[in-house]
């Protein structure tokens, strides 16, 4: 057995190793010359960032370390080959740091990302073990159905909660309650579902995910994010059907409550402090992340709080911190022109490219349907594991789905709900392009806009919808 284990030891190693030559690899295929080196039109930091998320893909128990490694290597090339690159204004920007801790409006670079992210993800872990042990779960299966619905009813509790929470929490409440219903046997294809679920929430709201809350603060319309729920809706009835009967076959809901298991009001009070905190210090300060740490300090004065929980929570989040950075360091000036293709492929491209500085760089670029891209970059995200936020968050709970070809095989679903509820929403409302504060959709520049060249040639007073205001442009 020490043979075997001895043996199994050397081939992890050999495969790092490997893993880390390929990852160098393209430094050496080049000479300085004061250039980003390229191979064509790729540039250097995109091939080591693909071969970051091969890396993860691979080697599914070495996460950590991949993620840690190939962020350094990252960071090494750019100080090494881009002389336009300032690590400092990159994270902390070129206001003072007061003013940004002052005014919200004036926060720049990377570091209110990764903070906020920190934060949430060990507290949200925190807040699942208090609400696992609160007695709630235990005392559900008094209410949800024995068979096949109750894991569908199940879902559908995260997808709503997830409207007004943030994602993350969403996720982590359903897993705490799949763990304790499903007595600790929780089918891969259902937790990419219960992710899904949790994306699919804040596909149409401003305060569910931090995607659509960045849309809300450059000035696009909470109305023209709403439309998202007819895409996410769609989807949810797919996956979740399929789901579920997935994981009734694996191991059926628990048929009756635990017994002599009393709800702990307490426990419930801190839970609820959580999310309250995280949505006014979200709506106030842009940082959830504040009320979350607020409240489970204002509840260790009245109940113990499971510490403990934090170290396991670290290494994934360090984890989706790299990849977060990551992503930050790739030279994405723009994207291809604003349309319903572009929206479509920015869904896959969430699935390992982080969504957030995607979503940021279609605001720069504007004319967007808001609605149809906060559904693409946020529920896209689901189809790996590490595509969201609430993904690595729920695999701590759930190392084994790290697995990205598990995770793939048994979650079919999700990309198949993606594909059919983007493609629900077009059909039914078509693209929508909509206005940010840089970007207006009136004489919209972008090809193919309903709205390109068609001057205002009226005052509109009072709201008006979009197809409106095409339909009147157009008989004048």
């Amino acid at each position: 057995m020490r043979n075997l284990l001895r043996e199994h030891s050397t081939i992890n190693k050999k495969r790092i190793l490997l893993f880390l030559v390929i990852l160098f690899s393209p430094l050496f295929l080049f000479a300085s010359d004061g250039k980003v080196p390229s191979v064509g039109p790729i540039r250097v930091e995109f091939i080591i960032f693909a071969f970051i998320l091969l890396g993860v893909a691979l080697f599914h128990k070495q996460t950590f370390k991949v993620a840690v490694t190939g962020v350094t290597i990252l960071i090494l090339v750019k100080f090494i080959f881009d002389h336009q690159f300032n690590m400092f204004e990159h994270l902390f920007g070129k206001n003072g740091f007061g003013a940004q801790i002052m005014d919200k409006s004036l926060r720049q670079g990377e570091w209110g990302i990764i903070l906020n992210l920190m934060g949430l993800l060990l507290g949200f872990a925190i807040l699942a073990k208090i609400f696992e042990e609160s007695g709630v779960p235990d005392n559900l299966p008094k209410y949800l159905p024995d068979d096949w619905k109750g894991p569908f009813l199940l879902l559908v509790f995260v997808c709503v909660i997830s409207s007004f929470l943030d994602n993350i929490a969403a996720a982590l409440i359903g897993g705490a309650i799949a763990i304790v219903v499903f007595k600790n046997r929780v089918h891969i294809g259902y937790i990419a579902a219960i992710v899904a679920a949790s994306n699919a929430g804040g596909s149409g709201s401003v305060v569910g995910d931090t995607t659509t809350t960045m849309m809300w603060i450059d000035g696009v319309s909470p109305f023209n994010v709403l439309h998202g729920f007819v895409a996410a809706l769609t989807a949810l009835a797919f996956f979740a059907w399929f789901a579920s009967h997935q994981q009734d076959k694996y191991q059926r809901i628990q048929k009756d409550a635990t017994p002599n298991v009393k709800v702990d009001w307490g426990k419930l009070l801190i839970v609820a402090l959580m999310l309250i905190g995280a949505i006014i210090s979200n709506f106030l300060y842009d940082m959830p992340a504040l009320g979350v740490w607020i409240a489970i300090l204002i509840g260790a004065t009245f109940r113990p709080i499971p510490w403990k929980e934090v170290p396991g929570a670290i290494k994934g989040t360090i984890f989706l911190l790299c990849l977060v950075f990551s992503a930050s360091l790739m030279p994405v000036e723009d994207l291809p022109n604003a349309s319903w293709v572009t929206a479509f492929i920015l869904g896959f491209v969430s699935a390992v490219f982080d969504n957030i500085p995607l979503t940021k760089l279609c605001l720069e670029q504007g004319h967007f349907d808001w609605g149809m891209l906060a559904y693409s970059v946020g529920f896209g995200g689901s189809m790996i594991w590490f595509g969201s936020s609430a993904g690595v968050a729920i695999t701590n709970k759930f190392p084994e789905s790290r697995n990205v070809g598990k995770w793939v095989k048994y979650g079919w679903h999700v990309t198949v709900a993606y594909i059919i509820g983007f493609f629900t929403l077009y059909f039914i409302m078509g693209w929508e392009p909509a206005d940010n504060k840089e970007h207006k959709i009136i004489n919209c520049p972008v090809p193919g806009c309903p709205m390109g060249k068609k001057p205002a040639v009226f005052k509109a007073t009072g709201s008006v919808s979009l197809n409106k205001l095409i339909k009147d442009t157009g008989t004048r």
